[in-house]
């Protein structure tokens, strides 16, 4: 369940599901380098005010749930994870540059979805009921 966040200038309950892969789609997000990015992402995320609901690090993949502020638009959040982990990740693991040739840890595709606790056919219901009413007046 994502909780309702109440900002000075605004209400959200925004919940993000992104998925991205190692350039190559290699299994290198194992052990130490797997633990280090969860600490990486947790940070990151922690630092600007975004909220993990969860995360799973696979061996070739990684799904972060999160919930961002309306101002940030999904695209600049991923932007700002895959660019800190890369940076982050190949100044602590160095021999991670050989596994992924040409100097990029992660494919420059992604996934996002979103989620809430209404369906999408809710809301449309919800829209149709009130502009009958409204027809109705």
């Amino acid at each position: 369940m994502v909780d309702v966040v109440y900002k000075r200038n605004c209400v959200y309950q925004t919940a993000y599901h992104v998925v991205w892969c190692p350039k190559y789609r290699r299994n290198v997000l194992v052990g130490k380098i797997a633990k280090a990015l969860e600490d990486m992402l947790d940070a990151i995320c922690e630092k600007r005010g975004w909220f993990v609901i969860s995360r799973e690090i696979q061996p070739d993949h990684i799904h972060l749930f999160l919930s961002i502020p309306p101002a940030v638009a999904a695209a600049n959040a991923v932007k700002i994870l895959k660019g800190t982990t890369a940076r982050k990740l190949f100044a602590r693991f160095p021999a991670l540059k050989k596994r992924l040739r040409g100097g990029h840890v992660w494919s420059p595709s992604y996934y996002v979805g979103t989620a809430g606790n209404v369906s999408a056919e809710t809301i449309q219901r919800y829209i149709e009921r009130t502009e009958h009413i409204r027809g109705r007046r």
